[in-house]
């Protein structure tokens, strides 16, 4: 087999780890893509006469053979379209066919199924005058080559594969720094609900949250109130969160946020989400100390959207998107926005960051817009109060009860649960136009103190008793910046603005 270099995909002097066999190239793969695949079908672009690694595409291993065609012509593409965007026509491609043994299967039986799966892969890459260098079968820590026919170098048994962190690449990574954040199936699990469906009572919360939200929402007037509601409530859970002991294990992380999250407020702020703006607004808890609670927030959110409401979590899953990229780890946030635009194909928020993370932008460039967006609205909120101030008989512009206040191109939507839909309808939503100027800060929303940004609240350093589900509520915040000594503001000037996820020409922001 050639050698590969895992370095940026260019021909400078930079060091790199040169790979010579098969075992060496598997174990390269997690570091790769920052987690171990399972159940995936991974590409890698190579470039330069060195074999560089460059651009790469994961996507799950269709269980019906009858799509392995399409699924490799469409990969294959995205693929060298996007090295080539970015880098130039790929010189090769590297194919990762992982999948572990079922029940009565060993590795070999398994690596015969994926053969024509294989197969596909190398005709879909010819057709781009791009070839296919190797293509590797992972199973059962084990390997096998579907381009290499030296028994000598590829035994028919397949070559074992080193323990993880054995490898000169395992080394090499953590000398880097880099590491690997597990199975891809165990960071999924961690944003999807339990596959028993979760507490009973998450589903009857959510009913009883839409019977009384939804009405609120389609209101002009009533919007503006939940929305406050919302962010309120969404501060209160991320100080909660913060005020947690610190476990390192994710799995009883997650299990002592569940129980830190009351099942009535959990509902409320799920449902509430579901109006963009107040969406693009709680998008703004992305950064400093609120960021990592703010996370487990979105995660313990996600988890409980079940049944009917799966499409709910589209919402909560790309916020958790969101703030793992504006933190630095773009591992979860590719697999948080996967699994949002899983759960809505149209959700243009979870569109539009998936797109700018996996073309490399810089998330501080969306921080920017966000922040002065944030600025904008508070100043808007001031000087909109201080016109009511001036003015206090000013009467409605949407007055009169014609269609005249009315803007056709101004409507909030909001999305049904599957289960209010008409048998074979998709993405349902509830509409009601929305008069000219709603939807800003007005007379009756201008908040004191913290005008324009969702405000968290502040408690005395140690807390107090009952705040955990159930338990009464924080009292509510008073205006960025450092608190008094003995109190824990979670509050930063620079937290306020509106992300770039707003309504395009088709599907939901």
């Amino acid at each position: 087999m050639s050698e590969h270099t895992n370095t940026t995909p260019t021909d400078s002097d930079e060091p790199g780890v040169t790979v010579r066999t098969h075992t060496e190239l598997a174990d390269a793969l997690p570091y790769l893509l920052g987690f171990q695949p399972d159940e995936s079908l991974v590409l890698v672009a190579v470039h330069g006469s060195r074999g560089r690694f460059g651009g790469r595409v994961t996507v799950g291993i269709p269980t019906d053979p009858a799509d392995w065609a399409v699924v490799a012509d469409a990969v294959t593409d995205a693929l060298v379209t996007g090295s080539t965007r970015r880098h130039g026509l790929p010189d090769g491609i590297v194919a990762f066919l992982c999948r572990e043994p079922g029940p009565g299967e060993n590795g070999t039986t398994v690596m015969e199924y994926l053969r024509p799966l294989a197969q596909h892969l190398r005709l879909a890459a010819g057709a781009r005058d791009v070839p296919v260098v190797d293509a590797l079968c992972l199973s059962d820590h084990r390997c096998w080559s579907y381009c290499c026919p030296d028994p000598a170098c590829c035994p028919p048994e397949g070559s074992a594969q080193k323990p993880p962190g054995t490898s000169a690449v395992a080394a090499a990574a953590a000398y880097a720094g880099m590491t690997v954040r597990g199975s891809l199936r165990a960071m999924q699990r961690r944003l999807l609900p339990p596959d028993d469906g979760g507490d009973p009572k998450w589903a009857t919360a959510l009913d009883t949250a839409c019977c009384n939200l939804l009405p609120r929402l389609v209101d002009e007037r009533e919007a503006a109130e939940v929305a406050e509601e919302t962010l309120t409530t969404t501060a209160d859970l991320i100080t909660r969160l913060h005020r947690l002991p610190r476990v390192k294990d994710p799995k009883a992380a997650d299990a002592c946020d569940d129980r830190a999250i009351g099942t009535e407020e959990a509902a409320a702020v799920i449902v509430g989400l579901q109006d963009r703006e107040t969406r693009d607004r709680a998008a703004e808890w992305m950064e400093g100390p609120l960021a990592p609670p703010a996370l487990r927030l979105w995660r313990a959110l996600a988890r409980r959207c079940t049944g009917a409401y799966d499409e709910y979590a589209a919402a909560p899953l790309a916020l958790a998107g969101w703030v793992a990229w504006s933190s630095g780890d773009r591992t979860e946030a590719r697999v948080a926005l996967a699994l949002a635009l899983r759960a809505d194909s149209d959700y243009l928020f979870a569109l539009l960051l998936h797109h700018a993370c996996d073309e490399g932008l810089a998330a501080e460039s969306i921080r920017r817009v966000l922040r002065r967006a944030g600025k904008d609205r508070g100043r808007e909120a001031v000087a909109g109060g201080a016109r009511v101030a001036e003015t206090p008989d000013l009467p409605e512009r949407a007055g009169g009860g014609g269609s005249g206040g009315m803007s056709p191109s101004r409507r909030r939507t909001v999305p049904l649960p599957s289960a209010l839909r008409r048998p074979g309808s998709r993405g349902g939503k509830a509409v009601v136009p929305r008069p000219f100027g709603a939807g800003d800060q007005g007379a009756g929303t201008v908040r004191p103190g913290g005008a324009g940004r969702p405000a968290l609240p502040v408690r005395q350093r140690g807390g107090r008793p009952g705040t955990g589900p159930g338990g009464p509520r924080a009292p509510y915040g008073a205006g960025p910046g450092r608190g008094p000594s003995g109190q824990l503001p979670l509050r930063s000037s620079r937290h306020g603005r509106r992300a770039s996820g707003g309504r395009g020409p088709k599907g939901r922001g």
